[in-house]
């Protein structure tokens, strides 16, 4: 029986390229739980397998707490006092155990227990491959569309996926089987059975992330990009700073008959980026968050920033889509700024 059980072992750590240790965890943990089911409670069970010979012992466990604290899990817990009476100088946290029969497993018990071991196994192999990409230091993940996932694309880039949420795709942006994909990597959620890695193509700090591949000014460190805000699928706005007085940010990150810009608005399903210049002087930094209209004046204070606009040399029948009258350039002007915008518009010079 012993001699199965090791094969076993050696067999499935060959296949998976596992190390040994690790599939000897497994397997401690699939015994504990099949003895687990013979008892009516929530016990605790503990296995422990000699990695030379295969004899394996198993213990039932419960966990010392405080007298005063009481027991939460009767089948698991014993109180101190209890405790000592055993143990005189046994101390909270710790653990008595008590030998108990081990469940016999044979040919047939290791088959029924591979598919446990298996899962455990797996799970152990999926960690060590998010583990190696996660530690690459990629910002971007860029992959291909697999699957859908109740209204979740799962995406592959090699053997690792991610999960990019309806929540976080641009609005109307049709994605299908197969299609390259590129999306910010926002967090790992390792309660995830498949596809841990969450993924964003709305979030703003995939946009900066897009230019810093674009501009390598950006990487260089001689431009910042201090604020980003969107309007997922219609505008953003960005307000990038140079660290240098002979670079032009604005002409910068737009690039050589727009080439830089378009590459990250064809990237973002024609999400159109105004440029604007950091300042940081409120009022100055609200003025040209807010051009091309014509700011008359501006009141600043704590918590908002009070501006009178015009139109100059526009007629009030005609307003062209790129002055700030829409409230979505309106809310981007002012999510960009972090400062609350309360707006008056004058529609005529004489008015």
């Amino acid at each position: 029986m012993n001699r199965e059980m090791l094969m076993l072992i050696d067999a499935i750590s060959r296949e998976k390229n596992v190390e040994r240790d690790i599939v000897m965890g497994a397997v401690e943990q699939a015994l504990a739980s099949a003895t687990k089911k013979l008892y009516a409670g929530d016990v605790d069970i503990r296995v422990s397998l000699d990695r030379d010979s295969g004899n394996y012992e198993t213990f039932r466990r419960w966990h010392v707490v405080p007298d005063e604290a009481g027991l939460q899990l009767p089948d698991q817990e014993i109180l101190l006092f209890e405790a000592q009476e055993q143990i005189p100088d046994i101390e909270v946290d710790e653990y008595i155990e008590e030998p108990i029969e081990s469940l016999p497993i044979g040919r047939i018990g290791a088959m029924a227990a591979k598919q446990v071991i298996l899962q455990k196994i797996r799970d152990a192999e999926r960690e060590m491959l998010l583990n190696d990409f996660m530690s690459r230091g990629e910002k971007i993940f860029v992959g291909t569309v697999k699957r859908m996932d109740k209204g979740d694309i799962i995406c592959e880039a090699g053997r690792v996926e991610g999960r990019l949420r309806r929540s976080e795709m641009i609005p109307k942006e049709n994605l299908r089987s197969g299609d390259r994909v590129r999306a910010m990597i926002m967090e790992v959620d390792m309660t995830l059975r498949s596809a841990p890695i969450l993924l964003s193509r709305s979030a703003p700090e995939f946009m900066i992330e897009l230019f810093r591949q674009e501009v390598p000014e950006i990487e260089q460190g001689l431009l910042e990009i201090k604020t980003c805000a969107r309007d997922p699928g219609s505008r953003a706005k960005i307000a990038v700073l140079s660290h240098d007085k002979r670079v032009d940010p604005i002409g910068t990150c737009v690039g050589v008959r727009g080439t830089r810009v378009n590459a990250v608005t064809n990237e973002l399903a024609g999400e159109r980026v105004d440029i604007v210049l950091w300042s940081e002087d409120p009022a100055q930094f609200v003025i040209g968050a807010l051009a091309p209209a014509n700011v008359q004046s501006i009141v600043v204070d704590r918590t908002c920033v009070w501006l009178l606009t015009s139109r100059v040399g526009r007629s009030t029948s005609w307003m062209p889509p790129n002055l700030p009258k829409s409230k979505p350039k309106k809310r981007l002007a002012s999510a960009n700024c972090s400062w609350k915008n309360s707006m008056w518009t004058r529609k005529s010079p004489t008015s």
